[in-house]
């Protein structure tokens, strides 16, 4: 039987930042964290991960991106801790799934509904990088959606007076029984 990670390519294209990021051991990482980009496309994704939001120049960005057609593009290595999710980011990795989520109304509250369908090429190609991610991260062994994570409430940006979630990724759509079925890692956070 062939290694189903043996056809995954990982297209490197680094952050202008990327060596401003703290280093790391891989076998301090335990966890990943499945995002959704909330963004019209992965162009879009890129400007909004070179934005340098912190005071040592870096910003705010998954390791991994993956497009609707199930094309991978690695803007952080592993070995580096990206600003993915708040509280968890010493010991995970982020894989960001192409999706317009709630774009761009965030945080509007009559727009809340994540009505974009992951494709079958994403899930797929999700399936195949955490298997790889498996095979080379020695410690990880946890799974967490982002809203899993961060489950803070914000006011509502057409009505203050009412609150939403500050991260619903990677959402209602997601196939958490087929992925967890596929990839031996146990989910948290739920």
């Amino acid at each position: 039987m062939s290694d189903p990670t043996s056809a995954l390519r990982i297209a490197p294209q680094p952050l202008s930042y990327v060596d401003l990021l703290a280093p790391r051991d891989a076998s301090d990482i335990t966890l990943v964290v499945i995002h959704c980009t909330e963004l019209p496309d992965l162009a879009t994704a890129r400007i909004y991960g070179e934005r340098a939001l912190y005071d040592d120049g870096t910003g705010a960005s998954g390791h991994w991106y993956i497009d609707r057609d199930g094309s991978i593009a690695e803007y952080v290595p592993a070995t580096r801790t990206a600003h993915h999710v708040r509280g968890h980011n010493t010991q995970s990795v982020g894989i960001e799934l192409v999706n317009t989520g709630r774009f761009p109304d965030w945080y509007d509250s009559r727009r809340q509904t994540m009505d974009e369908a992951y494709t079958p090429a994403q899930i797929e190609a999700l399936c195949q990088l955490l298997a790889h991610l498996r095979a080379t991260l020695p410690n990880l062994r946890e799974i967490a959606g982002h809203e899993d994570l961060d489950t803070d409430r914000v006011a509502a940006s057409d009505d203050p007076a009412l609150t939403v979630a500050r991260k619903r990724d990677p959402g209602p759509l997601f196939p958490w029984p087929d992925v967890l079925a596929r990839v031996p890692l146990t989910r948290i956070g739920v």
